[in-house]
C-alpha cells in the first residue's frame, strides 16, 4: 500500500510538473512570437511586390534599360537583397547588436552583389550583343 501511494505521488509530481512547464511555454508562445509574425508580413509584402511587377510587367520597366538590363530586373535585384539583408538581421539577431558588427557583415554583401550583379549583367550584354 505504501508503495502504491509512493507511485501516486510521484504520478501527481510529473503530472504538476507538465502542467507548469505547459503552462509556461504557453506564456512564451503567447508572449514571444510577435517578432517572427512581424518578419512574416514585412516578407510578405516584398514577396508580393516582386509577384505583383512580375505578372504585371509595366511596360515602362521593360522598355528602358538601365545598366545593361531592364528597370524591372533591376527592381527585383535591390528587392532580393533587401530581403536578404533583412533575413539575416532577423535570423542571426544582428538586429540587436552594435552598429559595427551589422555593418562588417551587411556590407560586403551588399556593395558586393550588386557590383557583382553588374558585371555579370555588362558581360552577358557584350557577348550576347557580339554573337
Amino acid at each position: 500500500m505504501a508503495l502504491c501511494r509512493f507511485s501516486l505521488g510521484i504520478r501527481i509530481y510529473i503530472l504538476l510538473f507538465s502542467l507548469i512547464t505547459q503552462k509556461n511555454n504557453i506564456m512564451s508562445e503567447q508572449t514571444g512570437t510577435w517578432w517572427i509574425w512581424r518578419v512574416f508580413w514585412i516578407l510578405l509584402i516584398v514577396t508580393t511586390i516582386e509577384v505583383v511587377l512580375g505578372i504585371i510587367k509595366p511596360a515602362i520597366l521593360i522598355d528602358n534599360i538601365f545598366l545593361g538590363t531592364t528597370l524591372l530586373n533591376l527592381i527585383f535585384i535591390v528587392l532580393t537583397i533587401i530581403k536578404a539583408a533583412y533575413i539575416v538581421l532577423e535570423f542571426m539577431h544582428l538586429g540587436h547588436e552594435v552598429r559595427g558588427l551589422k555593418l562588417s557583415i551587411l556590407l560586403p554583401a551588399v556593395v558586393l552583389i550588386p557590383y557583382l550583379v553588374f558585371i555579370l549583367l555588362t558581360e552577358g550584354h557584350y557577348i550576347f550583343g557580339t554573337l
